[in-house]
């Protein structure tokens, strides 16, 4: 993505992120899912969510030998943990190859999530409301 620099728009930045993530080698992908850690519930949650998410992200881990990813990008804070778990609840049935297909998908829309915020962020820095 670098040797294509400049981007004209930002659309233009995250199709080619888009694109990158599709162009993963298998070993790419692996070091992108091992580079990803296990979301911690937010404290506030309660202790049985808490223990649930844990035991979740184990089973998965366990099954499929990487961090459990998703993007909940558009998911209100308020749902984000049920969310996440009816994923990984529903993920844990997946056959391996088909599992690493869905986690791929997932990293996708994460680093254009990532992206799209570290842009925002970037132009806020430089153009500050009044």
């Amino acid at each position: 993505m670098a040797a294509h620099r400049p981007y004209p728009t930002v659309e233009a930045l995250l199709a080619a992120a888009d694109e990158a993530g599709y162009d993963l080698s298998r070993p790419d992908l692996d070091e992108a899912l091992a580079a990803e850690s296990s979301a911690l519930p937010h404290p506030d949650a309660p202790p049985a969510a808490r223990t649930a998410l844990r035991a979740a992200h184990a089973a998965y881990e366990s099954s499929f030998g990487h961090a459990f990813v998703i993007s909940l990008d558009g998911v209100r804070p308020g749902e984000r943990l049920d969310q996440v778990l009816a994923g990984i609840r529903s993920r844990l049935g997946n056959e391996p190859e088909e599992e690493r297909v869905v986690a791929a998908d997932e990293l996708r829309r994460l680093a254009r999530a990532r992206l799209a915020f570290r842009l925002a962020e970037d132009l806020t820095a430089r153009h500050p409301g009044p």
